[in-house]
């Protein structure tokens, strides 16, 4: 459906018509641009705005089926950006991402969302309240939309950073270090650094043109030139955010193998306690078993003092082995 449609002019919002298809010839006759955003759309309701505005079939078909990566892509009459915006959620701990598209234009801008994480309502009310940004036209939107993006990116990687100190504390606690549930929460946080990596990677490369320094030129058509400043700044707090996912994925691998390596030990620590309690029960029952043949000539079992003075040596013998194992760590 059709969240919002309003023509700007010299940084301000004037009023238009309500019928979008009028909106865009409006915004050129006044030196202006109209601002179209879309959520979820039915393929109906996007095939009369792209009509309208001649948007490129290809790029239509993407903004419909979503599920896209992250690019920048450049046809006859308009540019097309995807974007990830992420969402965290504490009570899960787990990333979700929804999906932005933009379409520029000469005069215009379309933007179509899905999902119910990235709402630009803000955006936009920033925007208008910063008129010499939006007097620079379509341009002001693109920069406005990625800015606030990645901007968010930063917010989530400190609370995932955050998350990952508390497993880690967990990892090597004494009491919960061996939990069963651990290794799970581990390859779940992994997953979710994954997630938040297919939002943020794909995303340097359609900055980088944005700021000029693209394979393309430096130039991208529908872009104004004097805004590359601007995705510059955004291109390096993105370069931040990539740098902070490699480092807690490289963090969450480092916590996994200690995580396997301390399991390892105590499992190595349990066998050799095993081992060593196997041993004690092995010395009486092996000088039981060579008074339980019933020989006729075994001298001592006639002695007086003979059944106290097997059961001291067994005594003694465990509590020798006992002291031994206890020197060397296995008890």
């Amino acid at each position: 459906m059709i969240v919002d449609c309003a023509i700007y002019r010299d940084g301000h919002r004037t009023h238009g018509p309500e019928d979008f298809s009028d909106a865009l010839g409006e915004a050129r006759a006044a030196g202006g641009f109209v601002w179209i955003g879309l959520h979820e759309p039915t393929e109906h309701e996007f095939g009369l705005v792209s009509q309208e505005f001649g948007l490129h079939p290809l790029a239509v078909e993407d903004a419909l089926k979503a599920h896209q990566r992250p690019k920048l892509e450049v046809y006859e009459d308009s540019l097309f950006a995807v974007l990830k915006p992420v969402v965290y959620e504490p009570e899960s701990d787990a990333v979700s991402t929804g999906e932005v598209m933009i379409f520029l234009g000469d005069a215009f801008v379309v933007v179509v969302r899905h999902g119910d994480g990235s709402p630009l309502r803000t955006v936009r009310r920033r925007l208008e309240q910063e008129p010499e940004l939006l007097g620079k036209g379509p341009t002001s939107v693109l920069y406005a939309i990625a800015d606030a993006t990645v901007d968010h990116y930063l917010d989530v990687a400190v609370e995932l950073q955050n998350d990952l100190e508390e497993l880690e504390a967990e990892v090597f606690s004494p009491d919960r270090g061996g939990s069963r549930h651990t290794a799970s929460r581990i390859y779940n946080f992994k997953r979710q650094i994954l997630e938040f990596r297919r939002a943020t990677g794909p995303l340097a490369p359609p900055l980088a043109r944005l700021t000029g320094n693209g394979a393309f030129g430096p130039g991208v058509p529908f872009v104004n030139d004097k805004a590359r400043p601007f995705f510059r700044d955004v291109s390096d707090h993105l370069t931040r955010v990539n740098e902070s996912v490699e480092n807690l994925d490289r963090l969450v691998s480092d916590i996994l193998a200690a995580h396997l390596a301390q399991m390892s030990v105590r499992q190595n620590d349990d066998m050799r306690k095993i081992s060593a309690w196997a041993a004690m029960a092995a010395v009486p029952t092996m000088i039981a078993g060579v008074y339980g043949m019933n020989f006729d000539h075994m001298p001592e079992l006639r002695w007086v003092w003979s059944y106290p003075s097997v059961i001291a040596l067994m005594a003694a013998l465990e509590v020798l082995l006992f002291r031994l194992f206890k020197h060397r760590g296995w008890l």
